[in-house]
C-alpha cells in the first residue's frame, strides 16, 4: 500500500490547516449581489444565524451533540422480552413501552420498519407478543387487527430468525426451526473460510453470543394467556427452517442442508469441543465487554450478549449482566408518557457532523462552542487494537466509533469525519499531533485490496456468507462501499492528496467500477442513491478529480435530472428493494442538502438546480432555525432496518448553505 504521502507529508500539511466558510462581519446584513443571486446571501445569513443559534442551546456542557436515533419498534418491544425472560417485570415500565408500541401502530394494525413503509410481519408479530407481555388482550382491538395481518401473511411461521429466536425463548417458536449456529464456530481460526472474523463486526458481535443461546435453548414459560398461538396458522407443526422458495441448486439450500446436518450433530452425546468452545465464547464476552457494560455499541450485541450469560446459568445479580442492563437503560429515551430503547447511540458522529456544519456555516474556527467539541472530539480517540486487527494486525490504532464508547468498534466514516474536522485545530495542546497522525494512518490502513473502504474491517466481503439461513437480513459482511470510499476522499483532499497518490489513484478506480450505469452511485448508510452520489462527489471534488469527465457529468446530469418540482430532492426507502425507484419520494431537508452539496463540489454551485434547493431550504425553515423530517433517511440494513437520525434535517442543511454562500462569493470575487 503506498502512503508516501501519509507519512510525511501530512506532517507538512498540519502547518496549512483548512480553512473554514467564513461570512464577512460587514457584509452580513446588506443584500450581495453575485451571478443573479441579488439578496439571496442575505436571507441565507439570517438563516444560517437561526440555525447556529439553535445549536449553540443544544450543545452539552461537556462539549458534544447528541440526538436521537430513531427505529423501528422491534429494538424497544425486545427490550420488554428481555426484562421478561430475566424475571424483571416492571409494571410502569411494560405500560410506558406498551404506550411506544401503540403510538407507533398503523391504521392498518400493523408496525412497519420506517415511518410510510407498509407493514412488514416480523415487526407486527414483535410489537403484538410484546403488548401481551405488557398485559394487552389478545380481544384488544389493537391486537385483533394485527392478528389479521400477521396470519394473512402467513402466520407466525414466516417471521424472520431474530424473531423466532426471542419467541422461542417463551416456548412460543419451536427451536428445531431455527437455524443452527454450533458454538465450536467461534473456534475456527482466522483462516477458515468461515470464522467470526469474516462476519461484519455488528453480525459477529450478535453471532457469537448467540451461538450460546442457540446451544443452551432456554425456555422461560408463559403463564397462561400470555402466549401467541393464535397468530399460527398451523400451530402443531414444526415450521420450517427458512420459507423461501429455493432452487435445489444454490448455496442457501446447501446451507439449509447442512443446517439439518448440524441439527442432528446437535444430540450427540459427545462433542469433544463444545465445552471448551462455550468457555472461549464465555471469555470472549467478557473481554469485548466495555468498561460502562456496553457490547458492541448495538442493541442487538448488547441484548444476546446479556442471554448469553443468563443461559450460562448467572443470574442478573451477576456484574457483567448488572452493567450490561445499565449500559442499556442508557440508551432509552422517556419522553411524555412512553420509553423508547435505541438501536445505537451516535455522539461522535453527531457532534463531528455539526461541527463541520457550524464551521461551513461561518462561525469562527475560535469559537468557544468550536473549541470546547473539538476538545471532546479528540478525548474520544481509541488508541488500542479491536477486532479489525484481525486482518490489519500490523496496523496501529487510532480511530473514533460512533458512539460514547466502543473500543473494540471504531469505525472509517466517524473516523474520517473526525479528522476533516480537528485537522483544522492541529495546533491546540489539546491535540497531539501524534494522534493526528495515528488517525491518519488508521484509515489509510484499512484501504481494502478493491480500493474502497468499508465501515468497521477490510476486505470483509465474503458475499457467501449473507446466504447462510441465519442471515436473512443480507448483512453479515462489511464491503468496501462508495459512499464510505467517498467521505475518505473529501478527508484526503482536505489534507492535501491528489491525483499522484496510488491510494487516491486506486479508490476512483473502485468507484468508477461500483458506479450505476444511469450515473448515481449507491448509498450504503444513507437514502440512497442521493447519498452515494453525493458522497463521492464530494469526495472527487476534494481530490481533485477534472469534473467534466464524462463519468462524473453523468452523475450531475442524474442528480439534476431528478430534482423536484418544489426545488428539494428526495428519496424512499423502497429504493432499496426496488431500484426503480431511485430517487422517488417526498422531498426533505437532509436529502435536497445532500444534492446540493454534491452539486457544488462538482462545481454547480451557480447552477439553477442548487438555486432551486438553496430556495427550498429556505422556505422550509422553521422559525427556531430548524427543519422538520418525517422520513427515515438513513440506513441501518438496507431493506431490513431504516434510521431516521434526527440530526441530519438541521446539520446537512446548514452545512449545504454555508458551502453555498462560500462557492457563490469565491465565484463573485474572481
Amino acid at each position: 500500500m503506498d502512503t508516501t504521502l501519509g507519512k510525511g507529508k501530512s506532517r507538512l500539511l498540519r502547518q496549512h490547516f483548512i480553512k473554514p466558510v467564513l461570512l464577512p462581519r460587514k457584509t452580513k446584513n446588506k443584500p450581495v449581489a453575485v451571478a443573479g443571486h441579488t439578496g439571496l446571501l442575505d436571507s441565507i445569513s439570517e438563516a444560517l444565524e437561526k440555525t447556529q443559534a439553535y445549536y449553540r442551546e443544544q450543545q452539552h456542557r461537556d462539549g458534544y451533540w447528541w440526538y436521537e436515533l430513531e427505529s423501528n419498534v422491534t429494538i424497544t418491544a425486545e427490550y420488554l422480552m428481555l426484562f421478561h425472560f430475566l424475571g424483571l417485570k416492571d409494571q410502569e415500565r411494560d405500560r410506558k413501552i406498551a404506550s411506544h408500541i401503540l403510538r407507533n401502530q398503523r391504521s392498518d394494525g400493523t408496525w412497519a420498519i420506517y415511518r410510510g413503509g407498509k407493514g412488514d410481519l416480523s415487526t407486527t408479530v414483535e410489537a403484538y407478543f410484546a403488548l401481551k407481555l405488557a398485559g394487552l388482550s389478545a380481544e384488544d382491538p389493537a391486537l385483533r387487527k394485527a392478528r389479521g395481518f400477521i396470519r394473512e401473511k402467513g402466520g407466525v411461521e414466516t417471521a424472520r430468525v431474530f424473531t423466532r429466536v426471542f419467541l422461542a425463548l417463551f416456548g412460543e417458536f419451536n427451536w428445531r426451526a431455527i437455524p443452527s449456529i454450533p458454538v465450536e464456530i467461534n473456534l475456527l481460526p482466522s483462516w477458515s473460510p468461515i470464522n467470526i472474523y469474516n462476519f461484519s463486526s455488528w453480525a459477529r458481535s450478535t453471532i457469537v453470543p448467540l451461538s450460546v443461546v442457540l446451544e443452551v435453548k432456554p425456555v422461560r414459560p408463559l403463564p397462561e394467556g400470555l402466549g401467541i398461538r393464535e397468530l399460527y396458522k398451523d400451530p402443531h407443526k414444526v415450521p420450517p427452517v427458512t420459507t423461501q422458495k429455493l432452487s435445489p441448486f444454490t448455496w442457501k439450500r446447501f446451507f439449509i442442508v447442512l443446517d439439518r446436518l448440524l441439527k442432528a450433530l446437535e444430540s450427540v452425546p459427545v462433542r469433544p469441543l463444545k465445552n471448551r468452545a462455550l468457555r472461549n465464547t464465555e471469555r470472549w464476552l467478557l473481554e469485548h465487554q466495555e468498561p460502562g457494560g456496553d457490547w458492541g455499541g448495538i442493541q442487538p450485541a448488547m441484548i444476546n450478549s446479556i442471554l448469553a450469560l443468563s443461559a450460562m446459568g448467572y443470574g442478573v445479580s451477576y456484574d457483567p449482566i448488572r452493567k450490561g442492563l445499565e449500559a442499556l437503560g442508557r440508551f432509552t429515551i422517556e419522553k411524555d408518557d412512553e420509553l423508547v430503547l435505541q438501536s445505537c447511540i451516535s455522539p461522535v458522529w453527531d457532534t463531528a457532523l455539526t461541527a463541520l456544519a457550524l464551521l461551513y456555516s461561518g462561525v469562527e474556527q475560535e469559537h468557544a462552542h468550536m473549541e470546547e467539541a473539538c476538545k471532546w472530539l479528540a478525548s474520544r480517540q481509541i488508541l488500542r487494537k479491536g477486532d479489525w486487527s484481525k486482518k490489519r494486525p500490523s496496523l496501529a490504532p487510532g480511530g473514533w466509533a460512533f458512539e460514547f464508547e466502543n473500543n473494540w468498534y471504531p469505525d472509517v466514516d466517524d473516523t474520517a469525519v473526525v479528522l476533516m474536522l480537528l485537522n483544522r485545530y492541529a495546533d491546540r495542546h489539546y491535540i497531539k499531533p501524534e494522534n493526528l497522525e495515528s488517525g491518519l494512518q488508521w484509515v489509510l490502513g484499512m484501504q481494502g485490496k478493491d480500493g474502497g473502504w468499508g465501515a468497521f474491517d477490510v476486505d470483509n466481503d465474503m458475499s457467501l456468507l449473507n446466504q447462510l439461513p441465519f442471515g436473512d437480513l443480507e448483512a453479515m459482511i462489511d464491503p468496501s462501499t462508495p459512499d464510505i470510499t467517498g467521505r475518505v476522499l473529501e478527508l484526503l483532499g482536505l489534507i492535501g492528496y491528489g491525483q499522484t497518490s496510488d491510494i487516491v489513484r486506486r479508490a476512483i478506480e473502485f468507484l468508477k467500477k461500483t458506479q450505476e450505469e444511469c450515473g448515481p452511485w449507491w448509498g450504503r448508510w444513507g437514502v440512497n442513491y442521493i447519498y452515494g452520489t453525493s458522497s463521492v462527489l464530494l469526495g472527487l471534488g476534494s481530490v481533485g478529480e477534472n469534473m467534466s469527465m464524462p463519468y462524473v457529468k453523468k452523475a450531475v446530469g442524474w442528480l439534476k435530472i431528478n430534482q423536484h418540482l418544489d426545488g428539494g430532492w428526495g428519496e424512499c426507502c423502497e429504493s432499496y428493494d426496488d431500484p426503480t425507484m431511485k430517487c422517488c419520494g417526498t422531498s426533505t431537508p437532509s436529502q435536497t442538502a445532500w444534492a446540493v452539496l454534491g452539486l457544488i463540489a462538482a462545481g454547480e454551485a451557480t447552477g439553477e438546480e442548487v438555486a432551486r434547493g438553496i430556495a427550498y431550504l429556505l422556505k422550509n425553515q422553521r422559525a427556531d432555525g430548524t427543519w422538520d423530517e418525517e422520513e427515515f433517511t438513513g440506513t441501518g440494513f438496507p431493506k431490513y432496518f431504516m434510521i431516521r437520525y434526527h440530526n441530519y434535517r438541521n446539520c446537512f442543511p446548514l452545512m449545504a448553505l454555508g458551502k453555498f454562500v462560500s462557492n457563490v462569493r469565491d465565484k463573485g470575487n474572481n
